[in-house]
């Protein structure tokens, strides 16, 4: 029964693998912390998690740019990065996106409706796994725009609706949120050190396709 309920509580379960795996850690006094730039293909830093079935994640170069490109069909698998950081030191979270589609069925408040075109992701672990947190910032089917919710599986997942719905489908967005407020708003207090960063396209629940990509995530100290 643990086994099922870990491996539908995506963002959660990661933790576990964390538990036991080395951390990396981040350049003393380091500004800002730059997790791949994917100039020579995919760091060996990033791990793969399945779900259910594989989600395909290669880099691709476009325009003279290089990003992870995530296939998704009826699959669910996460790719991971190891680094445990302090968000008090490193509030803020960058990075750039887009998305072939978003998903017909896909729906945050339901459980058969948890597949997201695109989502990033920081796991906040914790030696007894029912404390461990999560912060998904979505790219929604449904959700408002600006929106948070617990995920359906578990309150200790939090969705918010960074991107939302099928305006700007096709469009690459460059993002960046106050990770620090982001958990205090989730869950009304104060984040113990990260321990992972991930990113996910997955459409296990819905049985739907999608393709997504991903440009690299930086850590910064300071808003700019």
């Amino acid at each position: 029964m643990a086994d099922l309920m870990f491996q539908k509580y995506h963002s959660i379960s990661l933790a576990l693998l964390l538990l036991f795996l080395p951390i990396i850690s981040p350049p003393a006094l380091a500004s800002d912390i730059l997790l791949d730039d994917y100039q020579q293909g995919m760091s060996k830093n990033w791990k793969e998690k399945s779900f259910k079935g594989s989600t395909r994640y290669e880099v691709i170069q476009e325009d003279g740019q290089r990003f992870i490109k995530a296939t998704s069909n009826a699959s669910a698998s996460a790719l991971y990065y190891e680094i445990e950081f302090d968000p008090r030191e490193y509030p803020f979270l960058t990075w750039r996106w887009k998305v072939n589609n978003i998903l017909v069925k896909g729906d945050e408040l339901k459980k058969e409706g948890d597949d997201y075109a695109a989502r990033v992701y920081v796991v906040f672990p914790s030696a007894f796994f029912w404390r461990t947190k999560a912060v998904n910032y979505i790219w929604a089917n449904k959700l408002p725009q600006g929106q948070a919710v617990p995920n359906p599986f578990t309150s200790n997942a939090c969705m918010i609706a960074v991107e939302s719905g099928s305006a700007r489908v096709g469009q690459w967005l460059d993002e960046k949120r106050n990770l620090l407020e982001d958990f205090r708003r989730c869950f009304g207090e104060d984040p113990g050190k990260a321990g992972a960063v991930a990113i996910m396209t997955d459409t296990d629940n819905t049985g739907e396709q999608a393709v997504a990509w991903y440009g690299p995530i930086r850590l910064l100290s300071k808003d700019r």
